[in-house]
């Protein structure tokens, strides 16, 4: 064994939310020889934790204390704030000098809240909201945009290289968060109008799988049509990564561009399609869902 992998070993990393993305993200944390405590609200997750290597906590507390590393992965900024900063939270447990990596795409204004919070009690925090969907946190492939001290992103990169493959740090307490709001705009935008162009073509009876192939391979090609384009054209649009988060996200990026005096009327539009695929019961479908908005309008679906 080499000496990287008994460092590795060495490592208790206590992991709180292991949902679609938190649950491989754990896992591969394990199966690279960390010491990994897992809690989930929901039992089942847990227990697909332990099949892969790591161990189970019946609370929060039980997962982060002695932990050298605790990761949050969690749905919104309420459930940050409960978690982390409630009175029986992360904080509340996790020992002094421990490093708190927070993967969930929240509110930068919650996490230098977390940030300021956790240095009162010694303890280092680092926003490090991740893009790549459920596939990218399988293969460990993830993008990742951490925001804190640079020391403290130095610290995290053992963690966050077996996590992810692009790990950028991008500044200061919640600025990943920004940056992953601005992550979430472009790629709502480029939903939209995959959507948008897939069902001109269907309506112009062309065969869209050739048509995908060749914009793929020009200036209209993206991260998102090589991804998504399979799934809209097959209307597959089990999760990936839900509607019901994308809506959440848009609403960060809104929230955010207007405090700083930024207009921003493409993610206005994309938000208000989010919004009616929630509306319309499409929330727990993949965000590539939005295809059937625009089909809707078109008089298509």
């Amino acid at each position: 064994m080499d000496q990287r992998a008994e460092r590795r070993q060495r490592m208790r990393i206590g992991f709180v939310g292991l949902g679609i993305m938190g649950g491989p993200m754990a896992a591969n944390l394990a199966a690279a020889g960390h010491e990994v405590i897992g809690y989930n609200r929901s039992k089942s997750k847990v227990d697909q934790l332990v099949e892969r290597g790591g161990k189970a906590a019946a609370s929060v507390a039980e997962a982060v204390q002695d932990a050298d590393v605790v990761a949050t992965m969690l749905p919104d900024s309420p459930d940050v704030e409960a978690v982390v900063l409630g009175a029986d939270g992360v904080l509340a447990h996790a020992r002094e000098g421990a490093l708190l990596i927070d993967f969930s795409t929240i509110r930068p204004d919650v996490s230098r809240q977390v940030a300021e919070s956790a240095a009162e009690r010694g303890i280092r925090a680092l926003d490090a909201p991740v893009s790549g969907g459920e596939q990218g946190a399988i293969d460990g492939a993830l993008s990742i945009m951490a925001g804190g001290s640079a020391e403290d992103f130095a610290a995290a990169r053992e963690v966050l290289d077996i996590v992810g493959k692009t790990i950028v740090h991008v500044g200061p307490a919640g600025s990943g968060q920004t940056v992953k709001a601005a992550n979430q705009l472009i790629v709502a935008g480029n939903l939209s109008l995959i959507a948008e162009a897939l069902t001109f073509l269907e309506a112009h009876d062309v065969d869209t799988e050739s048509a995908f192939r060749v914009l793929g391979g020009g200036l209209a090609g993206s991260k998102a049509l090589e991804a998504k384009n399979a799934k809209m054209r097959d209307r597959e649009f089990g999760p990936g990564f839900r509607v019901e988060l994308h809506h959440k996200d848009l609403g960060i990026a809104q929230s955010a561009a207007r405090e700083r005096g930024v207009v921003t009327p493409m993610t206005a539009v994309a938000a208000q399609l989010m919004a009616a695929a929630l509306a319309q019961g499409d929330g727990a479908l993949d965000h590539s869902a939005l295809q059937r908005q625009i089909a809707r309008l078109s008089g298509r679906e």
